[in-house]
């Protein structure tokens, strides 16, 4: 087959004692997924969760043990970090029972769900899409993904960001308001999940801006470290 001008490569993240790499199918995000961290954006109970995309090739993979480059995204002056578990999808399926989402799971990772805040807050407040908020290039740094057999139960890891060696946030993922098998229920009645989703799972309180210079360390118990510079 030819094609009108070369693909772009595929998209792959880096599997902790593997040389195979995990290709990128989509990147979902939940939204306002921890309580303390939905009461911060001015919300409070236990909503039915929402989503929202992020391109794959705005996937910025930090491999394991280095530090990753972060460029400081245009039009924003706002750009925050949220620091997350991310769930790798590695068996497809529709309308997947949250008793059976485990066997659906290839592994975890540790990601962050950059946002152009005051452009996702400018969008909101106009009643419009707010992509231009959450998926832009680099928009979802990611570190090596642990396969789940050997990261282990993460549903009450501790998960923390530090900024400049300062926490931020730090909280554990017993915290979810939707469980991780949950959340792939909601998300497998909406979508077809396939091979190589990514699944943001939300973010704990603490949310703030970064700027240039700043170095960003976060982790999840069991699945790792991702550290990266703002450039």
């Amino acid at each position: 087959m030819s094609y009108v001008f070369p693909p772009p490569a595929v998209v792959a993240v880096p599997v902790v004692g593997r040389a195979e790499q995990f290709p990128v199918h989509r990147v979902y995000c939940v939204g306002r997924n921890y309580a303390e961290h939905a009461k911060e954006m001015g919300f409070t109970g236990r909503e039915p969760p929402f989503f929202f995309l992020k391109p794959a090739d705005a996937v910025l993979v930090v491999p394991e043990g280095e530090t990753g480059r972060l460029p400081y995204p245009s039009l924003t002056q706002n750009f925050h970090h949220e620091i997350e578990l991310v769930v790798a999808i590695g068996k497809g399926g529709r309308d997947i029972a949250a008793a059976d989402a485990h066997q659906h799971i290839f592994g975890y990772a540790v990601g962050l769900d950059m946002t152009r805040r005051d452009l996702q807050n400018d969008m909101k407040k106009q009643g419009r899409p707010w992509s231009i908020g959450k998926g832009f290039d680099h928009g979802a740094p990611i570190g090596p993904i642990v396969p789940a057999d050997a990261a282990g139960d993460v549903s009450a890891a501790e998960i923390w960001l530090q900024v400049n060696g300062t926490d931020r946030q730090r909280s554990t993922v017993s915290e979810l308001i939707w469980n991780i098998a949950e959340t792939i229920e909601y998300l497998s009645a909406a979508w077809e999940l396939q091979p190589g989703d990514l699944i943001y799972t939300g973010t704990p309180e603490g949310v703030a801006a970064v700027v240039r210079g700043d170095v960003l360390e976060g982790g999840v118990a069991g699945v790792g470290t991702l550290r990266l510079t703002v450039v």
